[in-house]
């Protein structure tokens, strides 16, 4: 999405550019990479072949000049033409509707100005098909993805993933919803059709042009907001601003996915309704859930069971983000220089995001089933590391993001960064807390992580970091918070659906997580990293290794 100022990724960063792998030869279509070349000698036909390019185009979002954007337009070669969904007068990309075990191929076309690549986010794939950094291609080439949709029945989506870019193109436009369906799922009798809805919250903001504007300011606010990460003015539902949703009065599945850089929300009812939670990233609950509202940061999905047929028609009901705390550190960062205010909606700040009109009456008496689905369980006692999590620290260094004390390198792989294919482990993240409050060492390891109760631990040098996986799907086994963060994490903890499969999970200030994930017998690199957007562009990600 175009704006006019912002500071370069490339200015900013410390960070090699973006490179392109597999050039075009001779015996190739123009612009097909390698792994392209590869797929193409297949002797499987694919269920669904689709063309994704990514180009520029414009579009009506606020009344008056249209906006410019970045975005996917997809188009069905082979197979079931409503395979791919498109949300009118939106920039959102097509949205993939497919069946576990099917056959996929993807010819993504680059038309825009800048390399890029596409990340199947939640996905399980082989390394060539999960879009590491390395593999962005030039504009005008074409990377074709093909794998089998092995996930069970989820609402998953994909986003560009080139390394110091991945937030501008998130930002401009670039997103969109894959959808996929099993007979597990199909079994449930869950509404659907047009009773199956899906809803992409985002935030943006815009200048007076109505052109998306992005980290203005000065150099100093500038790099501040990268370090911190972007917050918009208005929110976005499916790329509209003041979305409203016309209903019967019946029951419906909603889906919902926190798209937004860096904005975290806290979903409720205006009125106080429970929310009946049916399913996480990963697909379904073993049986519905309640909660008094969702915890969602960027990357997270979730999936509500809502009968509107509780309530009379001509209702109108709001959907509110609510306020919370702790998220954002309160300024003790680059000498103590306080975070200037970049937003007129502030984090944690409570804002309508949605309203519900009930316009319809309805003889549809859907029921909430009591069992969604069967959910393996894993074990800590199985894990190979059950003893010696696998840990990760987060913490603040030289005024940079950094695990365990690294930033990102494109290829670089340390001893703890590698592990065995087809194995059960056990991950721990700890959102450090730094003993300085100016990008000192902290708890890192061998420096007293351990001791989170006892830390030096202040609520003025730390942030929240959702954590996402590429590669795994993974089950959340506890939760431990600093007691001198629990005032914030008290403020949304009771919107955390951890009984799910999950492949993104919210870290607040002080709070230590451990997962269990079995890795896929497919070998090579992958990343881990954090979906504030910004963060991840500067650095904070790691690769791991299958080995």
């Amino acid at each position: 999405m175009a704006q006019s100022h912002w500071l370069s990724r490339r200015d900013f960063l410390k960070f090699a550019g973006i490179g392109a792998v597999g050039a075009a030869t001779s015996d190739m279509s123009p612009g097909l990479s390698f792994v392209s070349k590869a797929l193409a000698q297949s002797n499987a036909s694919p269920d669904l072949e689709v063309r994704l390019r990514a180009v520029e185009r414009e579009v009506s979002i606020l009344p008056g000049t249209p906006t410019k954007v970045w975005t996917y337009q997809g188009e069905v070669l082979q197979g079931d033409a409503a395979a791919l969904q498109t949300i009118p007068d939106s920039y959102l990309g097509p949205i993939f509707r497919v069946r576990r075990g099917q056959r996929v191929r993807i010819h993504f076309v680059n038309e825009l100005p800048e390399a890029s690549i596409i990340h199947w986010h939640g996905l399980v794939l082989p390394e060539a098909m999960d879009a590491h950094p390395r593999y962005a291609i030039a504009p005008g080439q074409t990377y074709a993805y093909e794998f089998e949709v092995i996930n069970r029945a989820g609402t998953y989506w994909y986003h560009p993933h080139p390394h110091g870019a991945t937030a501008t193109q998130v930002y401009k436009g670039l997103a969109g919803l894959f959808i996929v369906r099993d007979d597990e799922e199909a079994a449930v009798g869950l509404p659907d059709g047009a009773y199956d809805l899906p809803l992409v919250f985002q935030d943006r903001s815009f200048d007076a042009d109505n052109q998306l504007a992005y980290i203005t300011g000065g150099m100093m606010t500038q790099m501040m907001t990268q370090m911190m990460g972007f917050l918009g003015d208005h929110i976005l539902v499916n790329g509209k601003p003041e979305f409203e949703l016309d209903v019967e009065a019946r029951a419906y599945r909603l889906r919902l996915l926190n798209g937004s850089n860096f904005r975290m929300l806290k979903l409720g009812w205006e009125d106080g309704t429970p929310l009946t939670v049916i399913g996480t990233d990963g697909g379904l609950l073993e049986v519905p859930t309640e909660r008094p509202y969702v915890t969602l940061s960027p990357g997270e999905r979730i999936e509500l069971w809502v009968d509107f047929g509780e309530w009379p028609v001509g209702a109108q009901l709001l959907l509110k983000s609510l306020s919370f705390r702790g998220v954002e550190m309160g300024g003790m960062m680059m000498g103590g220089m306080a975070m200037p205010e970049s937003t007129t909606l502030p984090q944690g700040e409570e804002y309508s995001v949605l309203k519900v009109n009930v316009v319809q009456e309805s003889t549809e008496t859907s029921l909430l089933p009591e069992r969604l689905s069967t959910i393996e369980r894993y074990s800590l006692e199985d894990a190979v590391n059950s003893g010696t999590p696998r840990t990760f620290a987060i913490a603040m260094l030289n005024e940079g993001w950094t695990l365990n004390g690294r930033s990102f390198e494109m290829e670089a792989v340390a001893d703890d960064e590698i592990v065995r294919a087809n194995t059960l482990e056990v991950w721990e993240f700890v959102n450090v807390v730094n003993s300085d409050g100016m990008g000192g060492m902290g708890n890192m390891p061998g420096h007293n992580m351990g001791n989170m109760s006892g830390s030096n631990a202040t609520t003025e040098d730390q942030m929240a970091h959702p954590m996402h996986i590429h590669g795994v799907q993974f089950q959340i086994l506890d939760r431990i918070i600093d007691d001198a963060f629990r005032d914030g994490w008290e403020t949304v903890s009771a919107g955390y659906v951890d009984v799910g499969w999950k492949d993104t999970v919210l870290l607040m200030s002080g709070e230590r997580v451990r997962l269990l994930m079995r890795f896929s017998g497919d070998t090579g690199l992958y990343v881990f990293h954090c979906h504030n957007l910004e963060h991840e562009d500067l650095g904070l990600m790691r690769n791991y290794r299958i080995e």
